[in-house]
Order: C-alpha cells, then sequence, then structure tokens
C-alpha cells in the first residue's frame, strides 16, 4: 500500500528484515584487551556515537492515493506523516496517512535495513505492519526488497519485491530511473515503471498490472531541510483492466495523481 506512496520519499514510501549495523568492533577487540586497547577503542566508539544515529521527519500530500496502479480512496486525496530514525543501515519507521475528504487513516509500523551487495547494487530488505481504519477495517504484513544497479545516476534500473502474508500473494515492479542535477539545490528524476501482480491485488488474475511514469524533482533549502514533489500517470493493464470488468465498473482506470512532501533530517 503506502511503499509505493513514498518510495522515493518514503516512496518513500509505504509498506523489516533486520541485521546488525557493520560498525561493530573486530572481535579481536571484543574478546580481550591488548596493548594500546586503551587508546584505540574511545576513538572508535566516539566515531560510532557520532556518525550512526539519524532522525528524519517528513510531512506529505498527495492529489490521490494510487498503489499497484489503483485509486485506494473513494474520494479526495491523502495527508502523510513519517517518522524515521536510522541507526547506522538500519532504519525502523512510522508511517501514517489520513484521507482529506474520506474517513480513512493507515499506519505501517516498519523495519527495513540496506546494504550493498557490490560496490554498485544497492539492496534493501525489510518488514511492515499496516492497519486501517475509517469506514472499514483491515491489517496486513508485509516482506519486501529491492534491488538498484546505480553504476550511472542518469539511468538506474531497480526491481522491488513485495509479499503479502494477508493475500499470500506478490507484486514485483522493474523501474528506471534517471537523476539529473540541474544546480546544486535543484534535482529531476523522470521516471517509468512497469507492475506485475501475483495474487497480491487480485486472487483471479496474474501478470501485467499496470505501467507508470512520471517526473519526480527535489529542491534543498538546505543540508537538513528537503522539499520534493511528483507527478505521475498510470496505465491500466490487464490485472486492472479484468478486476474493473468483474466488478463492472466501466470508467477509465488510468489515474493521473501528484505530490508534494517536506522533508526535515537531525
Amino acid at each position: 500500500m503506502a511503499t509505493n506512496t513514498l518510495h522515493s520519499s518514503v516512496l518513500g514510501l509505504s509498506l523489516f528484515a533486520l541485521l546488525f549495523c557493520n560498525q561493530a568492533l573486530p572481535a579481536s577487540e571484543n574478546l580481550s584487551p591488548t596493548e594500546g586497547a586503551s587508546n584505540t577503542l574511545p576513538s572508535q566508539q566516539e566515531q560510532l556515537n557520532d556518525a550512526a544515529w539519524a532522525i528524519d521527519w517528513e510531512l506529505g500530500w498527495d492529489s490521490k492515493y494510487v498503489s499497484q496502479g489503483r485509486n485506494n480512496l473513494d474520494d479526495g486525496g491523502i495527508y502523510w506523516m513519517n517518522t524515521a530514525v536510522e541507526f547506522g543501515n538500519l532504519t525502523a519507521y512510522a508511517l501514517v496517512g489520513r484521507g482529506d475528504n474520506q474517513n480513512y487513516t493507515e499506519w505501517n509500523l516498519g523495519l527495513e535495513f540496506g546494504f550493498n551487495l557490490t560496490e554498485n547494487l544497492e539492496t534493501t530488505v525489510g518488514y511492515q505492519r499496516i492497519e486501517v481504519t475509517g469506514d472499514y477495517r483491515c491489517w496486513d504484513n508485509e516482506i519486501f526488497a529491492e534491488l538498484a544497479y546505480t553504476t550511472t545516476p542518469w539511468l538506474v534500473p531497480s526491481v522491488s519485491y513485495v509479499y503479502s502474508t494477508e493475500m499470500a500473494g506478490y507484486f514485483v515492479e522493474l523501474s528506471l530511473h534517471s537523476d539529473w542535477e540541474l544546480s546544486e539545490k535543484l534535482s529531476v528524476a523522470p521516471y517509468i515503471s512497469q507492475g506485475f501482480d501475483f495474487k497480491y491485488r487480485t486472487k483471479e488474475h496474474d501478470g501485467r498490472d499496470h505501467l507508470q511514469f512520471g517526473l519526480e524533482a527535489s529542491y534543498a533549502f538546505s543540508d537538513s531541510i528537503n522539499l520534493t514533489g511528483h507527478i505521475s500517470h498510470s496505465v491500466a493493464l490487464r490485472d486492472i483492466e479484468l478486476e474493473a470488468e468483474a466488478n463492472g465498473d466501466r470508467r477509465n482506470q488510468n489515474q493521473s495523481f501528484a505530490g508534494i512532501n517536506i522533508n526535515l533530517g537531525f
């Protein structure tokens, strides 16, 4: 659900598996003191304390709540607030979304771990718990992973995977992003993505779900304050069309939407 919405952001979105911080002390220093250890250990511990912790706070709004090519709300858009605490490569977060014109509230509580498989292959794995309240109530547990190949910033291919325990299905998305710095403060990133549904959104149909493309922009007011926005269009493909047909919905299933976020880092 919301893991795609704040994807960049939170994006970014929003929606887990955990490991340990790779800045731990060598085993020999942990087991027994050696000559000179009194000078080495405090220095390493000070570096760990200074560099490992970070807190991010984000507030945003989307004109529609679109995920997996579908508008999840009958009316209006959605406000988002996300708080994330990072320690090394491990991030814990709490994301809440609230409909601006509909009785809908969604919580995403999660844990994710990021690491590099190789120098240019970035990996994220994680878990999140989703709770929805409002006119109806539902919940889910999701396990997700993402791979991104970052050799060239102007063309970054990635693949993401999410598994739902409630639906016993998964969703795969292939994406291409192209990052361009227009100035020291302003950057833009056109993107395109192709989604495939395997019983994650519909039990009856598998395969091509939607094609989405758009433009993301980011403006840095300072080192700790960043404004981001996007404009996106999603084209419904076979899985969404069959779902709409089964529900008797003859409306155009394509979605156009936009959003804006402000991020504070500490």
